[in-house]
């Protein structure tokens, strides 16, 4: 397994697969090991994907100091491994939360970007929130399946702020395009490669400043892409739309009926769609 330090002497662990340019992917989670991302839908047959896992994660160790979790800290980890692989210039993907990460990369070192991606983008560190009808109206696409009834009432119940753990876990169906079995086992798996700690520190305070992302997005006029899903009630496509409103000319992607993890709703279109992107 390939690892590096961080700029804290973290040891810290990377996956490299695939063919091509190497493209550095930040998962979600928050603090999630990047194990979850598998090869994005076959995205490996035209890049060389080089999967982070964030300290505390998966193969990566685990730091000395745990205020060190906080995301905008996180930046130097991923300068860290710029630096460790000789590239001038990286082509980055943030998934949900790891947009997150992303967006805060870009905001310290925009001359590091070369392009873009944003997955159904976490949107914090920009300052932008989801109304609760967008959500809603998200969620409906769903309606008349088996569970929807229950998952709808707990999406109700969260989007008025009175939501619980259980609420929490009723929704999961709303994050993929298809309830099946895979998505269950996926959705079931999620809590192990999830470490509770570091993503209660994730987002603390001091950890995003909106006004200088949202400064250092209108001035990048590198590609950016950001990728939505339709049914996704976790960044509806209107958020998806207002975060890539925030660049010069970002492209956007929407999914019909695809979930917060578009690459196992329909991984065809997802390759195709973040390769060509990356191609142009």
């Amino acid at each position: 397994m390939p690892t590096f330090p961080a700029p804290d002497g973290t040891l810290l662990a990377y996956h490299a697969s695939g063919s091509g340019d190497p493209l550095i992917c930040l998962p979600g989670g928050p603090m999630q090991d990047s194990g979850y991302l598998g090869d994005l839908g076959g995205l490996t047959a035209h890049r060389t994907l080089i999967r982070l896992d964030p300290r505390g994660t998966g193969a990566s160790r685990t730091p000395e100091d745990p205020a060190s979790y906080r995301c905008d800290r996180l930046v130097g980890d991923v300068e860290a491994l710029r630096v460790h692989l000789g590239l001038e210039t990286v082509d980055l993907l943030g998934h949900s939360a790891g947009a997150n990460l992303a967006a805060l990369y870009l905001t310290r070192h925009p001359h590091r970007v070369a392009r873009l991606v944003l997955v159904t983008p976490g949107t914090a560190a920009a300052g932008i929130d989801t109304a609760p009808e967008e959500r809603l109206a998200a969620a409906r696409l769903r309606e008349g399946e088996p569970w929807f009834p229950e998952a709808y009432a707990a999406l109700e119940e969260l989007a008025a702020g009175r939501g619980s753990a259980a609420a929490f876990q009723a929704v999961a169906p709303f994050f993929h395009g298809t309830w099946d079995a895979a998505a269950r086992e996926r959705h079931a798996a999620s809590d192990a490669r999830r470490n509770d700690e570091a993503a209660g520190v994730h987002g603390g305070e001091g950890a995003y400043d909106p006004e200088a992302t949202r400064a250092a997005f209108a001035a990048f006029t590198r590609p950016v892409l950001v990728v939505a899903g339709e049914g996704d009630a976790n960044t509806p496509p209107p958020t998806a739309a207002a975060y890539a409103a925030l660049f010069p000319s970002a492209e956007r992607a929407v999914l019909e009926g695809g979930g917060h993890f578009p690459w196992h709703d329909d991984a065809e279109w997802f390759a195709a769609a973040v390769a060509g992107f990356l191609k142009s």
